[in-house]
């Protein structure tokens, strides 16, 4: 199992899986809501939201070890107090490390499309994978994504269509706020065409995507089966 490192404020913790989920509270106290981005790269957009609203948590999601860094680098010498990194797999930190149904909002911006067929699996959105994402976010809250790879884009907006009790809505030219990520800044001056989307969970949203329901709970059952006891899987329970 590969190790997930959590970076905070006051300094990096290694993780012990026993103690998962997490407990955020305990992790960045206060009583702000929670941001999360999914892949922030270098962190641009994170650490911009962070400085911009203090009342407002953020967690960071990323497997990239120097781009953990360089974010946790830049937050710390401008005293930043309420954001967070977690380095991990995302399937993995999703499935076994963060509580559910506790972020305001979740980002997923330019994500790798996997494009090759034998890479699908790997793919953030995925008929089997879609629910750790949307189980993220807290009643009342909302999933962003965007993507210039407009075929992946097009696969992410029909699987999140067909999610039972999600509403969602693409978002005309750019964001309110401008630019979240270099990339989109890049592709913007580029003249490269982004699919951008919000997604909003209702009260009665299904457990799993009807095409990833069977899937999931046959991994889940083999793997439970399989783990010794108090190993956590890499798939929704």
């Amino acid at each position: 199992m590969k190790p997930v490192t959590l970076a905070l404020p006051s300094g990096d913790v290694g993780l012990d899986f026993g103690d998962c989920p997490l407990d955020l509270d305990a992790t960045l106290p206060g009583s702000g809501p929670w941001e999360v981005e999914i892949g922030f790269g270098k962190g641009r957009y994170l650490l911009r939201r962070a400085l911009e609203d203090s009342g407002t948590r953020f967690l960071g999601i990323e497997i990239a070890l120097k781009y953990q860094r360089i974010l946790t680098r830049r937050a710390r010498r401008r005293g930043v107090g309420n954001l967070a990194t977690l380095r991990g797999e995302a399937l993995l930190v999703l499935a076994s490390v963060l509580p559910r149904h506790f972020a305001r909002t979740v980002h997923v911006y330019f994500p790798d499309p996997w494009p090759k067929a034998r890479h699908n699996r790997r793919r953030l959105f995925d008929p089997e994978s879609v629910d750790l994402v949307l189980d993220l976010v807290a009643p009342g809250g909302k999933l962003c994504f965007a993507t210039d790879f407009l075929e992946y884009g097009a696969l992410v907006e029909e699987l999140l269509r067909s999610f039972p009790g999600l509403d969602v809505q693409r978002i005309d030219g750019v964001w309110p706020d401008g630019a979240r990520t270099n990339y989109e800044a890049k592709y913007i001056e580029e003249g490269r065409e982004i699919l951008r989307l919000e997604a909003f969970p209702r009260a009665e949203r299904a457990a799993f995507h009807p095409r990833g329901r069977e899937g999931v709970l046959v991994g889940y059952s083999t793997e439970l089966e399989g783990e010794p006891e108090g190993v956590p899987t890499t798939v929704g329970s």
